[in-house]
């Protein structure tokens, strides 16, 4: 039954992995991943509280040898100690704080005005259309947009931003090879490598050029680690709210019962919005390096062993989630790990919940009701998890469309 490779991204199409997690939480919880191949072994973490431990524990185990399976099994990333989510220590304090400024509730506020009238109309137009690709044609354009805007990317670039984002840490296709995702990669740093050198030269309102103009300790951001940055803020802006979207329709439209309890205003937006940031869990899986010997979940973990965290298994921890196999929009509490925990907490969650609710209310308002036209065809990564492509046909609300798209 262990015998999973969670290294190879066809496991997660092939597989429902539901009674493999439940069996690693009750019996394994840190279960050690054999080496396959040229990949090392590696500690899988799958229980609620010992992700939240391992979360918390930036003295014991490192980020900046990687966060993600791809880096961590490749044995490092080329961003340590430059880019937030693989920095620890003090520099990763200061370079948060700078980025807080830009990213704090209180800072998006201003945008969530936006963020409402972007889905609106997109929403509006696609139910409008009657049928087509969810996934391609709105919950890929609305995170871009937003995301763009703020970091000050013009409207012109944006469609090959998005196609080089969503190669980046996963595909759309089966057939994607390592170095397809590798140009990706590459092809956005060296994107945000000649905006960040325009922005210096003529700064505008934007999260780049206010990064351009801060300082950490007494000097400025460098080229480099504004680069890398930026890299992370639009591969973070994007997927996670990208693919709770898509699923929050495909699983809808599979429980009827709950549609209808949204479409009727008998739960609340938030509490809808986080039931679908739980049970869609876009990141599947964090990684952190061994500093020294540590005790993890009971085990001792050798100093340079990875240890990764499984937040798809978390997020179905019957020990904090009653019954939490069921979807359930009204679930109260609901202190899901989808954006992480601890000195690493997302920076991009307040913004992904404005966009998954803005997503919800949106749906309710102008449409009646929906079903899938064909079966979705899922991403394939050993990262992130959800739909490529869902054909889903609308029935529209009339009355909600000429009232409600601001039109």
């Amino acid at each position: 039954m262990l015998a999973i490779d969670l290294a190879d991204p066809q496991t997660f199409v092939d597989n429902d992995l539901t009674d493999y997690w439940r069996r690693l939480r009750a019996d394994f919880p840190a279960y050690w991943h054999p080496p396959n191949g040229e990949h090392p072994g590696f500690w899988v973490i799958s229980r609620y509280a010992d992700v939240m431990a391992v979360f918390r524990d930036n003295q014991n185990l490192t980020s900046e040898k990687g966060n993600v399976l791809v880096t961590l099994l490749a044995g490092g990333d080329s961003a340590s100690g430059q880019m937030l989510p693989v920095t620890d220590g003090p520099r990763h304090r200061d370079l948060r704080n700078v980025m807080l400024k830009a990213f704090s509730p209180r800072a998006l506020n201003r945008v969530r005005k936006s963020v409402r009238t972007n889905t609106r109309a997109v929403v509006a137009d696609f139910v409008r259309g009657g049928e087509g690709d969810f996934a391609q044609e709105v919950a890929s354009v609305i995170p871009n947009i937003t995301i763009s805007a703020l970091l000050g990317v013009p409207d012109e670039d944006r469609p090959d931003l998005m196609s080089w984002t969503k190669s980046a840490l996963s595909s759309d296709e089966a057939d994607q090879s390592p170095a397809d995702a590798w140009l990706a990669r590459n092809e956005i740093l060296g994107y945000f490598s000649d905006l960040v050198e325009r922005k210096r030269k003529e700064p505008t309102d934007d999260v780049i050029s206010a990064l351009a103009r801060a300082e950490l300790r007494g000097e400025g951001i460098s080229d480099t680690d504004l680069v890398f940055n930026c890299y992370s803020l639009i591969i973070g802006g994007d997927e996670t709210s990208r693919l709770a979207m898509v699923d929050a329709v495909w699983t809808l439209s599979r429980h009827p019962e709950q549609w209808r309890l949204l479409r009727e205003g008998r739960v609340s937006l938030d509490s809808a919005t986080e039931e679908v940031l739980r049970w869609s869990t876009p990141a599947m899986n964090f990684g952190r390096t061994a500093l020294d010997d540590v005790e993890v979940a009971g085990q001792l973990v050798r100093a340079d062993e990875i240890v990764t965290v499984w937040n798809i298994s978390a997020n179905r921890d019957e020990s904090v989630f009653a019954e939490p196999h069921t979807f359930d929009l009204a679930r109260s509490p609901n202190k899901h790990l989808t954006f992480g925990y601890g000195p690493h907490f997302c920076l991009g969650a307040f913004l992904g919940r404005v966009e998954v609710r803005e997503v919800l209310d949106a749906l309710r308002t102008f449409s009646t009701g929906f079903a899938p036209t064909a079966e979705p065809r899922p991403l394939h990564s050993n990262f992130m998890r959800g739909i490529a492509h869902l054909p889903v046909r609308f029935e529209p609300d009339e009355a909600g469309l000429a009232a409600g798209d601001g039109r």
